[in-house]
């Protein structure tokens, strides 16, 4: 890879982030809404309240940093990705020197980017307004956790984004964000389900990501079928958009 291929990556990514923060539904979905609801419920329940053996603040900082990450996903990417393929610009990148690879690339490094903002933002909301007090290893594991794992959604924003009518897109990515984020426990502690709920929620993949948060500051170690069952998501979700995407550029 020469000089020219990662200057021209480099910049394929720095217009990736300018379009994503110049995006107001980035900018509802993944700052402004969780941080309403972090205050909002943490205020409502009471910060010594203790949820799966750690303070409900700490607990609730996870859910609503997961739950931001899952929206850098859901509300942007998948859409941005769905109004490209609609307006043929993946096929005009193709007659250009930009290789398809330095693409990809620029999406995942540019959402990497846009998934570590939102947990160091908000770790710093909730360390400094709420005092929450925790060890740096365990700041340090939760926020890898997060950051890590919250790019497997990128498989799920990829297959919506599939669908070449960005307007569809919104309101089905709206829909699954909101329903998977309720369901999968980022919204109420998974304590308080029914013993249905829970069953139902421990298929989900935002309630995998959240169990591996609440795990690592309750001083537990991370939930291997968890991790399983995110794996599985990644590996289904980026095999069926791979084959649609083959089906219509076979058209």
């Amino acid at each position: 890879m020469n000089g020219t291929m990662i200057k021209a990556t480099l910049a394929q990514c720095k217009a990736e982030l300018l379009r994503t923060v110049r995006n107001k539904r980035f900018f509802i979905f993944s700052i402004v809404m969780p941080i309403i609801f972090y205050f909002l419920f943490s205020n409502i329940v009471g910060d010594n309240k203790v949820v799966g053996g750690v303070d409900w603040s700490a607990y609730y900082l996870m859910s609503m940093t997961c739950y931001g990450i899952i929206g850098a996903s859901f509300s942007t990417y998948s859409i941005r990705l769905a109004r490209e393929r609609s307006q043929g610009w993946i096929r005009m990148l193709r007659i250009t020197p930009l290789p398809s690879w330095a693409y990809i690339v620029s999406k995942i490094a540019s959402q990497a980017i846009i998934n570590l903002f939102i947990v160091v933002m908000m770790f710093l909301i909730g360390g400094i307004t709420k005092g929450i007090d925790l060890p740096a290893s365990t700041w340090i594991a939760s926020g890898a956790w997060i950051w890590l794992g919250g790019m497997s959604f990128m498989t799920l924003g990829t297959l919506f984004g599939t669908m070449r009518n960005p307007d569809a897109v919104q309101v089905l990515s709206t829909v699954a964000y909101m329903g998977l984020s309720v369901v999968g426990g980022l919204w109420m502690p998974y304590e308080t389900m029914s013993s249905t709920m829970q069953k139902v929620a421990e298929v989900t993949p935002t309630y995998r990501l959240g169990q591996g948060a609440w795990n690592i500051i309750g001083g537990q170690g991370l939930d291997w079928s968890g991790i399983g069952i995110l794996a599985i998501y990644v590996v289904v979700l980026m095999v069926v958009s791979s084959w649609i995407m083959k089906k219509q550029e076979a058209v």
